[in-house]
């Protein structure tokens, strides 16, 4: 079996530094659409230097990118083939406000593996400090197909009661025909979101958007219209990756409010009669 579970998880973590400027920032809030119309105010604290504000979702790619998918395929004890690869969901937690630019230290390692039966389940857990204390938590699920099936753990279910009731907001965002080529240039090269011919062997008509654009278009409404336009309201963020996203798209956000303290959120395709993109998702504030 190409992933040995055992030696996976006792494998030594893996710590290292990063940075990222402000240009960093920009371009990965340009990467998920944010700038329309440019010269919107709200728009103005994701594209200007002198009123920058982080969004959370910023961890899953600061310094690296995307450290969930490619580098947990390169751990000791998993060898598996880049095309069988998709990423199957997200948890961030938010320690504090993510500064504009700094430096941290990272430490990964493999938090899980499950057996799904037609897939094996890797949970990579990415851990980032800074001189402060903890910045953030970030857990990826990567499912990689055809690779279950040894009676290993099968895990938890992330699966949800879906909400009730007619969503108190309801937004589409319009996905361009470029997004993902602008995403990746935040540190993501899995050509399956760029590449025609790599997409097709991965069982794709064309090349997808990262599920983590989709992420963080998804918490950019949230935040935008439920939370006042501030993102260091955000405590955490889960989703998990439901069906793809196609470049040119248009993504239906419905939103509904929990308890004061939550936002559950259900993301589709409006092309392809509401789909389901994002599942189980919920962002929990102050």
């Amino acid at each position: 079996m190409p992933i040995d579970a055992a030696k996976a998880l006792a494998a030594e973590p893996r710590t290292g530094e990063i940075g990222w400027a402000q240009k960093d920032v920009l371009l990965y809030h340009l990467g998920i659409g944010a700038g329309v119309p440019a010269t919107d105010p709200g728009e103005l604290r994701y594209t200007l230097e002198s009123r920058l504000h982080v969004l959370p979702s910023f961890a899953t790619v600061a310094g690296s990118g995307a450290p969930g998918v490619i580098s947990g395929l390169s751990l000791p004890g998993i060898e598996v083939e880049l095309a069988k690869v998709l990423h199957g969901g997200q948890h961030l937690v938010v320690h504090r406000p993510i500064p504009a630019e700094g430096t941290a230290t990272t430490t990964n390692r493999l938090a899980a593996v499950y057996d799904k039966g037609k897939a094996a389940v890797l949970v990579l857990r990415t851990e980032a400090a800074d001189a402060d204390g903890p910045l953030w938590t970030n857990d990826a699920q990567i499912f990689v197909r055809g690779e279950g099936g040894w009676g290993g753990d099968r895990g938890p279910s992330a699966r949800l009661e879906p909400p009730t009731g007619e969503p108190e907001r309801t937004v589409e965002r319009p996905v361009r025909e470029d997004q993902a080529l602008l995403y990746r240039l935040s540190g993501d090269w899995n050509p399956l979101h760029a590449d025609p011919e790599f997409a097709e062997v991965a069982g794709f008509e064309r090349p997808i958007l990262h599920g983590l654009c989709t992420y963080g278009i998804t918490l950019k409404a949230v935040v935008d219209i439920l939370l006042d336009g501030d993102p260091t309201r955000v405590r955490s963020y889960d989703t998990r990756f439901a069906g793809v996203v196609y470049p040119g798209e248009t993504l239906r956000i419905r939103m509904w409010r929990q308890d004061g303290t939550a936002v559950r959120v259900a993301v589709s395709s409006v092309e392809r009669d509401d789909a389901p993109v994002l599942a189980d998702t919920v962002v929990h504030h102050s």
